[in-house]
């Protein structure tokens, strides 16, 4: 008996070995899901282009025994559009990202999020500060190019000759032919990361000028949806058809791949512009608030997704490695630069952490940009000129607050094309006879009254002994908005203000509150921001009007700051009506 049990075990033992050595999938599935019990729930949100990437490898690692501290996980996998993702995860914190919209009543925020992109952890974090994901690792990686027709690509030497921003700024602004689009921006990654290398190949010298006639033109050809925007390609080789047809855009590489699989009858050419943008980097971003147990679960799925196989399959989708090096199956657009085609690295996850290496700032400001010279609206301007805004300003060479002010106006209105309208008040206290405010420009087209609000805006100066008489002119300002509402644009009204209402002769917070109530209209929406400079604001007091009217208040105690919260408070507009 016992020399026949030894027997059996050393037949096990051979079996198992014959097993191992010989790779049976099947005996080591079993074998590994041996060691798991129960089952623990993970939900994953991916964009959709490497969904099925992620989606095959996990279900490998499912049926290999994938667990996490003994307990089965079980990952369901949906495949949503970032922007969507992002709408509902800034509605669970009470932001709004601009352009993103209002959330998909279906969709829930999931334990695991894989958007294409950092730069929406970045926008979400920059608004919302209870939002913290962790990990953040890059799982893959497209590079953002220039989308071109490839015989237009090769009369600029492609794809022999490197093509800098700088040289397709001064095509797209010098009128030279080139018909520009973009993804709108604020809705998608790629067309964030192209508007920011434009805008970065535009700064100095004249920056704000080549920026702005930049960004018009990619206005004229801008899409809400992607597929929307490739439809735009000549679809015929003829001289007429590339003349009509989208010239440039920006796209990620994986875009271009799966354009040109489709064989169209006019290939697109990946131009790799330099400097580089920020690439499409995946990051698998956990969720804050997820359980100690979810988290261990996740990052077990994350290890399942550092391997060459994963790779292999990001490949056949176009995708890159973190790294940037690629499986089999890619398709390496001409010029793709390296490393390419090698085996991974030795840190092959050394592709950036969630906000990678982008500046937020930055990237508010380029939204900003966006946002204003593309939204056409309506704005009354209000200037507070009380006496505490001759208060100087260590930090901006001590010129005074109003001074301050004034050129981040002057800079904000050179943003603004003609299909604008604006209006320019200033108010203190007993300004003009009884009244806090003097209307110096009325609303109306900067086509016709723009030099007149640069002029009247280098007139302004603060009243010494004057007063802040906030509330009667805001309940003024809010009426004259409402009077002339236009249903084809943002109308609203932006006050510049360093302190709280001041003025012992007119209405208090109560009776303003209650007047803007029965005033508001949900058929005609005013939007008020109130942008408050220095220490003698009262933030509170701020808020209680805009919670009534809609908008919102930015508060900087620096006043050299005043020009980055204008820019901040216009992207965050509602969209016009269209």
């Amino acid at each position: 008996m016992h020399s026949n049990f030894r027997g059996a075990g050393a037949i096990a033992v051979a079996v198992a070995l014959v097993v191992v050595v010989g790779g049976s999938w099947f005996g080591y599935r079993e074998l590994a899901g041996s060691r798991c019990t129960g089952e623990m729930k993970l939900a994953l949100a991916a964009s959709p282009e490497i969904a099925p990437a992620v989606r095959s490898t996990v279900e490998s690692w499912r049926a290999d025994g994938g667990s996490a501290g003994g307990t089965c996980v079980a990952v369901d996998i949906n495949e949503v559009n970032s922007v969507d993702m992002a709408a509902v995860i800034a509605a669970q914190h009470n932001v709004g990202l601009a352009g993103v919209g209002s959330a998909n009543g279906t969709l829930e925020t999931p334990d695991v999020w894989l958007p294409d992109s950092s730069s929406w952890l970045v926008r979400l974090k920059n608004l919302a500060p209870g939002f913290n994901p962790t990990d953040g690792g890059s799982v893959a990686r497209s590079p953002v190019v220039a989308a071109m027709p490839e015989p237009l690509a090769e009369s600029l030497g492609w794809p022999e000759k490197k093509v800098g921003w700088t040289d397709l700024l001064k095509r797209i602004t010098t009128g030279t032919g080139l018909r520009t689009g973009i993804v709108e921006p604020t809705r998608d990654a790629a067309g964030l990361s192209g508007l920011l290398s434009l805008g970065a190949a535009a700064s100095g010298g004249n920056g704000a000028q080549a920026q702005t006639a930049a960004l018009r033109s990619l206005a004229i050809g801008r899409s809400a949806l992607r597929d929307d925007l490739v439809a735009k390609f000549p679809q015929a080789s003829d001289a007429a058809s590339l003349a009509s047809g989208l010239n440039v855009a920006p796209l990620s590489e994986e875009d271009v791949i799966e354009y040109n699989a489709k064989k169209p009858p006019v290939p697109l050419a990946a131009l790799y512009v330099e400097p580089t943008p920020a690439p499409l980097d995946y990051p698998f971003a956990v969720m804050p608030g997820v359980d100690p147990d979810k988290a261990a679960a996740a990052e077990a799925v994350h290890d399942a997704l550092d391997t060459r196989s994963f790779r292999d399959l990001l490949g056949a989708q176009g995708l890159r490695a973190p790294d940037g090096t690629w499986g089999s199956g890619f398709s390496a657009p001409t010029g793709a630069p390296s490393p390419a085609g090698g085996p991974p690295s030795a840190t092959p996850n050394a592709g950036g952490r969630a906000a990678g290496d982008l500046d937020p700032l930055a990237l508010d400001r380029s939204l900003a940009t966006w946002t204003a010279v593309t939204a056409p609206g309506r704005m009354l301007a209000v200037m507070d000129v009380s006496g505490s805004m001759l208060e100087r300003v260590p930090t901006a060479e001590n010129a005074t607050r109003m001074a301050v002010t004034l050129a981040a106006a002057q800079g904000g209105l050179s943003l603004f094309d003609d299909s604008w309208a604006l209006g320019l008040w200033t108010f203190s206290t007993e300004l003009d006879g009884g009244k806090d405010w003097r209307e110096l420009v009325p609303i109306g087209p900067l086509s016709s009254n723009r030099s007149q609000a640069l002029n009247a805006l280098k007139s302004i100066s603060p009243k010494p002994d004057g007063d802040t008489g906030l509330y009667d002119t805001m309940l003024a300002a809010y009426k004259e908005v409402q009077d002339g509402w236009a249903a084809d644009r943002v109308n609203s009204i932006v006050m510049f203000t360093d302190g709280k209402n001041d003025d012992a002769n007119g209405i208090n917070e109560q009776t303003l509150l209650a007047q803007l109530k029965d005033l508001a209209d949900p058929r005609r929406p005013i939007q008020v921001i109130i942008l408050g400079i220095g220490d003698g604001v009262d933030e509170g007091q701020l808020k209680r009007i805009t919670n009534v009217t809609g908008g919102g208040v930015f508060v900087t105690k620096d006043p050299t700051k005043i020009g980055d919260i204008f820019l901040k408070a216009l992207a965050l507009r509602p969209a016009a009506p269209r």
